[in-house]
């Protein structure tokens, strides 16, 4: 079974909690505070790596989870870091956030690393907030918690060339003469149920990579006859082979199934409707293959390369393969790209917008003034409530945040209850 899709949990590691300690020494008399930093976590990265070819190690082990940072010590010593996870996964791969669907990375080289979970920043201890003011400070910080999300990782082959076409036209049997793969062949629909990679050679010194993907059907573009698995490999590949049953064997007619696959494409991407395409007249051995022939090139001979091949003698397969390499060497190599971006030959760059956030939000629920907000979660998350010295500092913080003030205006009075991350209690003005 090739597995090209996988669902899996990823999660960074912590950051150490600061230390709240003193000097003690027997000669040093008031020696202050001296407690360290807690250690970062551990990022999650993805590595692509060659070697591999499908997604079969997320079959079974779905959780990933990075080192947690160390705790912070007396005397400032810092907690060591977490150690960073490294997943390998096979080139090709996209990497999607499960809820938006947005695509975070795409993994296209060997080794090619990209972080997918930070690590969360380590406490700082109590030696980082003495001051003039403060020469004492008896509390420090948590350390963040490590990002964690769900993720799709979608394996999109790397091919050179892709044979398209429907069910039982000869796509498999193309492969194994031109290549050393040796797919699964037999007279009847979805012979091939997995994509099969091959190496064409060409001379001595050149050759390509060749994918065949499994025979696409009309609707394939909505997911019939798992069209999504299948055309997710399309995407890749720089020259397609449309292969067509140029015998009407089976009562069909190649035009219409050219025009159908075709159509599929376009649904699926607008990019694949521009792709380069050679036509592929296979089974041109059987009778009635000269007759549609013929028509075929009246139809669409001005539009594209129509090469007439038998994949069972192989007769015309030489000049098909010779063709394609060099085609091949006048198409540049390009990652998929949006429709104009194709049309320009340029290379997306995709750039995060960064929005700057609020600090925080107030809302009003259940009786209750709920204060909330990426920032303000952040700070929380940091804070040993159970600590009174950083419990005051943490009020004071928000003080200075303007929390009071903006409770004041949204009409909040003295006895009412304010609730921010964990702690609950009475506003008072």
């Amino acid at each position: 079974m090739f597995f090209d899709y996988a669902k899996i949990y990823i999660k960074a590691g912590d950051g150490g909690n600061g230390m709240v300690a003193f000097r003690r020494e027997k000669y040093v008399p008031e020696g202050g505070p001296s407690g360290g930093d807690g250690g970062r976590g551990g990022d999650v990265i993805l590595e692509a790596e060659e070697g591999l070819r499908t997604l079969v190690d997320f079959r079974f082990k779905k959780h990933f989870k990075a080192g947690p940072g160390e705790h912070g010590k007396s005397k400032n010593k810092h907690g060591a870091a977490g150690n960073d996870l490294i997943i390998k996964v096979p080139i090709g791969t996209t990497v999607k956030d499960v809820e938006t669907h947005e695509v975070i990375a795409d993994l296209t080289a060997h080794k090619q690393q990209f972080v997918v979970a930070k690590g969360g920043r380590g406490g700082r201890g109590n030696a980082r907030f003495a001051s003039s003011v403060n020469r004492v400070p008896e509390y420090s910080e948590n350390g963040e918690p490590g990002k964690e999300q769900w993720l799709e990782l979608e394996l999109k082959l790397l091919a050179d060339v892709g044979l398209i076409g429907f069910p039982n036209v000869g796509k498999s049997t193309l492969i194994s003469h031109v290549s050393a793969a040796k797919p699964k062949v037999a007279n009847y629909h979805f012979t091939t149920i997995d994509p099969t990679l091959g190496v064409v050679s060409v001379g001595d010194s050149k050759s390509f990579v060749m994918v065949d993907i499994p025979g696409l059907i009309e609707g394939a573009s909505e997911g019939v006859g798992l069209g999504h698995r299948f055309l997710r490999h399309v995407e890749r590949t720089r020259l397609l082979l449309h292969v067509l049953d140029i015998s009407g064997s089976e009562d069909r007619d190649p035009l219409q199934d050219f025009a159908t696959i075709n159509e599929e494409l376009v649904k699926y991407n607008e990019v694949l409707g521009k792709r380069l395409q050679v036509i592929v007249a296979n089974k041109i051995d059987l009778p009635g293959s000269q007759e549609n022939l013929a028509s075929l090139k009246q139809q669409l001979g001005d539009k594209f390369e129509i090469y007439p091949v038998s994949a069972v003698t192989g007769q015309g397969l030489k000049e098909l393969v010779n063709r394609a390499a060099q085609l091949l060497d006048e198409i540049p190599l390009i990652p998929v790209l949006t429709e104009k971006a194709e049309e320009e030959g340029q290379e997306i760059k995709k750039v995060k917008v960064v929005k700057e956030e609020e600090p925080f939000y107030i809302e009003f629920k259940e009786d209750k003034w709920i204060v909330f907000g990426p920032r303000i979660e952040r700070l929380a998350q940091k804070i040993n409530f159970e600590n009174e010295a950083a419990l005051k500092r943490f009020l004071l913080i928000l003080r200075r945040m303007g929390v009071e003030k903006a409770l004041r205006k949204k009409g909040a009075k003295n006895g009412d209850t304010v609730v921010i991350s964990e702690l609950e209690f009475d506003f008072m003005d």
